[in-house]
């Protein structure tokens, strides 16, 4: 028994094992393997290597965005008025997304009361057309025989908001600026970078506006041209608003210097072409007292939502993925053998010579394994 247990001790120790190979001398079986062969290997540096990046790690950024808008604009409908960033911004402290107003439907002095709906909406001849207590309006039950209006408990007043100010009241908000103040950290490669880029400095920033070509770090953006390269005209958005995504967008090689890793910006339109439910708006009030009662000033807006959205990666060379796609390489390469062996055993004419060629069969007698008769035979013919 120990002189067993050593023998195998022994033999697993001290021995090493290596798969038989049969070379094949054939045309079809070579043309297959190498063609095999070069696919793998333009997938593994073309795609795996040189497009996917597979010898860098990669990190995704923690992002901040501020805002701050510039321009005045001038309107006199009813009544001279500059409008500021106070006025048109919604809401005011520079977040990543906001509201410009470029089209409004103002109804000042409005006061709680009862008071009939518009005509022009709903028509009466009786108090059975009144419905009391109506989900839109607070209707009283009575109708007024003489405007043919339903009578409402509301904010008098009652807003009117069957016309669109068309051209848009603030038109002029296409002349308007918008900065924006991105700064990213990689925390894995410990790097920070900003869209204020190097050769971003005040007297830069006090000149410069966007340009895609001319411009294309310059974090100054004016409205009309956001709109414009987010495919829309000004005019078209501005009447009854829209929404368009500002997406900065960071893709960074760190093999290279720091000062490579740049922002590139892009524009898309959200919504505002559909048929149903067009453009956006909101309302807002003003509340103040007069005459010892509480008034409002209600807003319908128009306006250009932008919503900054910031997507990033950056990548490094790093020792570990580098050999872990050398190694899965090596192991597609094992496709081609794979391929050919299904050729030569169950394919080509000569199938059963090869299966002789490549496999030794044997039989169990108990005391050990020798080769099947047959191919003993055959074996005892070739030493010979």
């Amino acid at each position: 028994m120990k002189t067993y247990l050593s023998q195998a001790l022994s033999d697993f120790f001290f021995e090493y094992e290596t798969p038989r190979q049969v070379l094949v001398k054939d045309r079809r079986i070579g043309v297959v393997c190498r063609l095999i062969q070069l696919c793998v290997l333009v997938y593994i540096i073309g795609w795996v290597f040189i497009y996917e990046k597979g010898y860098q790690s990669t990190d995704t950024a923690l992002s901040s965005v501020f805002t701050k808008m510039k321009g005045i604009a001038y309107t006199n409908e009813s009544g001279e008025r500059i409008w500021d960033v106070g006025d048109y911004v919604f809401p005011q402290h520079g977040s990543s997304s906001f509201v410009v107003m470029t089209n409004f439907i103002m109804t000042a002095g409005q006061k709680l009361g009862y008071c009939e709906e518009p005509n022009d909406m709903y028509k009466c001849k009786s108090d059975s057309d009144c419905q009391k207590g109506d989900y839109k309006r607070q209707k009283t039950g009575r109708c007024n025989q003489t405007t043919n209006a339903c009578e409402i408990f509301a904010w008098c007043p009652v807003e009117n908001d069957h016309y669109i100010p068309d051209p848009p009241l603030l038109l002029s908000a296409e002349n308007f600026t918008l900065f924006i103040k991105n700064s990213v950290t990689f925390p894995v490669f410990d790097v920070i970078r900003s869209n204020l880029v190097e050769e971003v400095d005040s007297s830069y920033l006090a000149n410069c506006t966007y340009h895609k070509t001319k411009d294309p770090v310059c974090p100054i953006f004016r409205l009309g041209d956001i709109v414009e390269m987010s495919g829309f005209t000004f005019k078209e958005l501005a009447q009854g608003g829209g929404a368009i995504g500002i997406l900065i967008e960071w893709t960074c090689n760190l093999d290279w210097a720091e000062r490579y890793c740049r922002p590139l910006y892009h524009f898309y339109g959200l919504y505002g072409n559909g048929k149903v439910s067009k453009g956006y708006n909101f309302r807002y009030a003003k509340y103040y007292m007069e005459d010892k009662s509480e008034k409002r000033t209600i807003t319908k807006v128009f306006g250009i939502r932008f919503d900054i959205i910031v997507r990033s990666l950056a990548r490094k060379f790093d020792i570990i993925p580098t050999l872990t796609t050398i190694g899965s390489g090596v192991g597609i390469f094992g496709v081609a053998t794979v391929v050919c062996d299904l050729m030569l055993l169950y394919i080509l004419p000569k199938r059963d010579f090869f299966k002789n060629m490549k496999f030794k069969y044997t039989i169990d007698h108990g005391e050990g394994q020798t080769l099947h008769p047959e191919k003993k035979q055959k074996e005892d013919e070739k030493e010979r």
